[in-house]
């Protein structure tokens, strides 16, 4: 498969076409109600990003259990309570032009029980985040919740989901070999991904024809080989049940992390797989017109922007009109006020980032 260039639409197998090669990167925003349901911030964040020429919009990560929540104001979708926010922000971003993504997550021992209101779950017993193992029963009614979030998701009008699979959440925890469970949910390669497979064969089986799935993974700092992570993905491209893998690099420029693999940029590992008509984007401080140029040529189907997209939510209207547009960090206040950043999403890239708010 060839890729395009950044302004080409770029088309599936299932469902809508994108308009462009730039994806809105799942971005935790913190700018939902406590309660999970969505709020005029986080709704007018995300359709901006839309009216801002952005072939796909994605969400935050949505957590599909209770026991799921990793963040304060962190968008939810394990109940029917949450469809009506869920139904409003995927049509705006319908409306607006754009693709529209809602992002799955459980966060596993990555959870705030105190947010939740109930325990930490886990692969394994983990004293230290206060997490317990899941029985196999819980597993399975995990995998189930996947499936429930993403038909609920189709309900509301969304075009599609992405399972986080990435970032030492659930799920990549699972994938991680110090799982050693002794049921068929570990130990073994093929035991450690059987959740993955599990997921991805329940939406696809639960959702309509044009639905489109895609997958997050990340290769490297989760406690995941790169080997294992490129074996992986490698599977999933071919599976048939895929529309996009995204791979979240980091940064999609450098190396690898592991010596033994530093023949090749760590893209490279992912771009050189067969994917028949699997799309393949790439995420990692992609921050000018020249980056998201560059990983197309490298093989990449498409990008997923992050800092691009709270700093300018036409990233894609300058970039394509500019093939020499950059990024200009930090920035005012009221630039992002501009942007429809909302306080608490402010607040959050004030306190956690240095190269955002001046």
């Amino acid at each position: 498969m060839t890729a395009g260039t950044p302004a080409a639409p770029l088309t599936f197998g299932r469902g809508p076409a994108w308009a462009n090669r730039f994806a809105v990167a799942p971005l935790t925003n913190l700018q939902s109600h406590p309660d999970g349901t969505l709020s005029d911030d986080e709704y007018a964040w995300l359709v901006r990003r839309a009216q801002g020429g952005f072939g796909m919009v994605m969400t935050c990560a949505s957590h599909v259990s209770r026991a799921g929540q990793a963040f304060p104001g962190q968008l939810a979708a394990w109940d029917d309570r949450f469809l009506p926010g869920l139904t409003r922000l995927a049509g705006g971003i319908r409306d607006a032009g754009g693709v529209a993504a809602l992002q799955l997550h459980h966060g596993g021992r990555r959870a705030d029980a105190a947010l939740s209101g109930v325990p930490v779950v886990a692969p394994w017993d983990d004293p230290a985040k206060s997490a317990r193992a899941l029985t196999t029963a819980e597993v399975e009614q995990v995998v189930a919740d996947f499936t429930a979030a993403a038909v609920r998701a189709e309900r509301a009008g969304f075009h599609g989901v992405e399972v986080h699979g990435a970032h030492g959440y659930l799920v990549c925890q699972f994938l991680n070999p110090r799982n050693d469970r002794a049921d068929r949910y570990g130990g073994s390669f093929e035991n450690r991904t059987r959740m993955v497979w599990e997921i991805l064969h329940g939406i696809r089986a639960a959702t309509g024809p044009d639905f489109q799935v895609g997958l997050r993974l990340t290769p490297e700092r989760s406690g995941i080989p790169l080997a294992e992570a490129r074996a992986l993905a490698a599977d999933v491209l071919v599976s048939g049940l895929l529309d996009y893998l995204d791979m979240s690099l980091w940064d999609a420029f450098k190396e690898t992390h592991e010596e033994a693999h530093r023949d090749r940029l760590l893209i490279d590992h992912f771009t050189g797989l067969p994917r028949g008509g699997t799309r393949l984007g790439v995420a990692g401080k992609i921050g000018s017109a020249p980056d998201a140029a560059w990983c197309l040529d490298r093989g990449a189907d498409f990008v997923l922007v992050g800092a691009g997209a709270v700093l300018h939510h036409d990233f894609p209207v300058r970039a394509l009109a500019d093939a020499g547009f950059r990024l200009v960090q930090p920035r005012p206040r009221e630039h992002f006020v501009r942007e429809s950043v909302g306080p608490a999403f402010l607040h959050y890239l004030a306190t956690n980032w240095d190269d955002f708010v001046a």
